[in-house]
């Protein structure tokens, strides 16, 4: 009975389609699609950084800056600053970047339960767009799974200058063959608001973002 169903819904989806295309006719060709905004970038090193994080200043976002090697450091004060203790990490993330004192707790493929009883993440990030104040993860070793930045309150993420660029474009290009691999772009910490305009935060995603931004 089931199949027969099946089967009849498929039938008759086939001729509603078949009704569209003869109604459409030849198909025109396509046209050309404008692409008229900025692709390529016009601001200096410093001024990329500047925007950045004007922009994740503007969506609450707290910034840490360190150089090369000073990176376990700053990650130890962004954590005693929430007082955060215990922190979920990527399988990958590089252990010589963790400081001592907090306790890290790799994921493991841990259950929702398990990922919400620790106090926060930390990961890297593939990139970063200065324009939009965008974090770009695609989930790889040192970046974890969807779970670790959906479910905890707190996301601590790194990324590296040399991994921001100006304009949604060159983020595009940056992903390079993980194009197609999922991808979350994370600006600012999750919040939402209902018609009346009541602004609501954690719904989506953690509600206290802190960025890292390391010079190379």
């Amino acid at each position: 009975m089931v199949e027969d169903t099946r089967c009849e819904v498929s039938t008759a989806r086939e001729d509603i389609l078949q009704r569209v295309r003869a109604a459409i006719g030849k198909q025109a060709a396509d046209e050309p699609v404008e692409r008229d905004y900025r692709q390529t970038p016009s601001l200096s090193e410093g001024e990329k950084i500047d925007l950045f994080i004007d922009r994740l200043h503007d969506y609450n976002a707290q910034v840490y800056r360190c150089g090369p090697g000073e990176e376990a450091a700053t990650i130890a004060e962004a954590l005693a600053a929430r007082g955060k203790t215990r922190i979920l990490i990527p399988p990958g993330f590089p252990a010589h970047l963790l400081p001592t004192g907090p306790t890290f707790v790799p994921d493991t493929q841990l259950d929702y339960r398990e990922i919400d009883a620790t106090e926060g993440a930390l990961t890297a990030a593939t990139a970063a767009i200065a324009m939009t104040g965008s974090l770009i993860l695609t989930h790889s070793e040192t970046e974890g799974r969807r779970a670790l930045t959906l479910i905890p309150d707190y996301h601590l993420c790194m990324v590296y200058t040399n991994q921001l660029v100006e304009t949604v474009p060159e983020g595009l290009r940056a992903l390079g063959g993980r194009r197609t691999s999922p991808v979350t772009t994370i600006a600012g910490p999750s919040a939402t608001a209902d018609i009346e305009m009541t602004r609501v935060k954690g719904v989506h995603g953690p509600r206290v973002l802190d960025v890292i931004i390391v010079a190379v």
